[in-house]
């Protein structure tokens, strides 16, 4: 990693933080010093997926930052804007948001209860753009400070081929929403000073998510890690000359000098891993 690049004392405001990816990305962040306020829904044990909201921020301090864990169900405007408030109560501001949260369901149209589409329109879709729009004025105002802010998107690269609708319509359009809003905020942020990309894996990442899906091989997919690697590499670049970007990890960990990926296999030596979708 080049050490002149860091988000020590940058505030970062992370949704779905509790497990997975979103902490991985909150400890990457974490040890270069930064204010991480951890958002997501988690806040008792759950006995299906483990790691709670309160949980994430011990070890984000353990890791060397400074953690405000906030409970909060993104689909609630109330809630969301109650935590940017204390995010900027506790921090002065936000300088990155990350749009991690997300819901899926691979189903087709029949095997696809309303309730099922509303969960992951009302996370994927509409809670990125409800913590991106809470989230403006102080990124804005982190652009007038010389802060860098950042907007990353957890979604993948949008392709309208057929193949990737087909067996799940609901979620690839669900996924592909976040996805428009990058499209659309780094045109509109882009004058502010604000940057907005998205960032997605090559292969099937392993989280307590995936393993919720019947015959998944863990052993075949990645670390989060990856994409928290990833992801430091773009919220420390440039916000007014990286934005608009549909990033995918192993790709942009090779421009950054980093081709030796197998620390990231769940199990080092694997060559073939299972790829996620949306990558033509």
């Amino acid at each position: 990693m080049n050490p002149t690049r860091s988000l020590q004392g940058r505030t970062l405001f992370i949704t779905g933080a509790s497990r997975g990816i979103g902490l991985a990305i909150a400890l990457r962040a974490a040890r270069d010093g930064a204010n991480v306020v951890l958002v997501a829904k988690t806040s008792d044990p759950n006995p299906k997926l483990p790691g709670t909201v309160h949980e994430a921020a011990e070890q984000v301090r353990a890791a060397g930052g400074q953690a405000l864990a906030v409970p909060t169900d993104i689909r609630d405007d109330a809630a969301v804007a109650a935590a940017v408030a204390a995010a900027v109560e506790r921090f002065g501001g936000i300088d990155i948001l990350v749009n991690n949260a997300s819901a899926i369901s691979l189903t087709p149209t029949a095997a696809t209860p309303m309730k099922r589409f509303d969960l992951m329109f009302g996370v994927n879709v509409r809670g990125t753009y409800a913590c991106t729009q809470a989230c403006l004025p102080a990124l804005t105002a982190s652009a007038r400070a010389g802060r860098n802010p950042h907007v990353l998107n957890m979604s993948p690269p949008l392709s309208m081929r057929e193949h990737w609708f087909k067996g799940h319509v609901a979620y690839t359009m669900a996924k592909y929403g976040m996805s428009e809003c990058t499209l659309g905020h780094a045109g509109e942020f882009r004058p502010l000073g604000i940057a907005v990309n998205s960032l997605w894996p090559r292969t099937a990442i392993a989280t307590a998510a995936l393993q919720m899906i019947p015959g998944v091989d863990v052993r075949l997919c990645r670390k989060p890690e990856i994409l928290a690697d990833a992801a430091w590499f773009i919220l420390t670049s440039d916000a007014k000359a990286t934005t608009g970007n549909f990033f995918i990890d192993d790709e942009l960990l090779a421009a950054n000098g980093v081709t030796d990926l197998d620390p990231y296999a769940v199990a080092p030596g694997t060559k073939q891993f299972i790829p996620d979708f949306f990558i033509d």
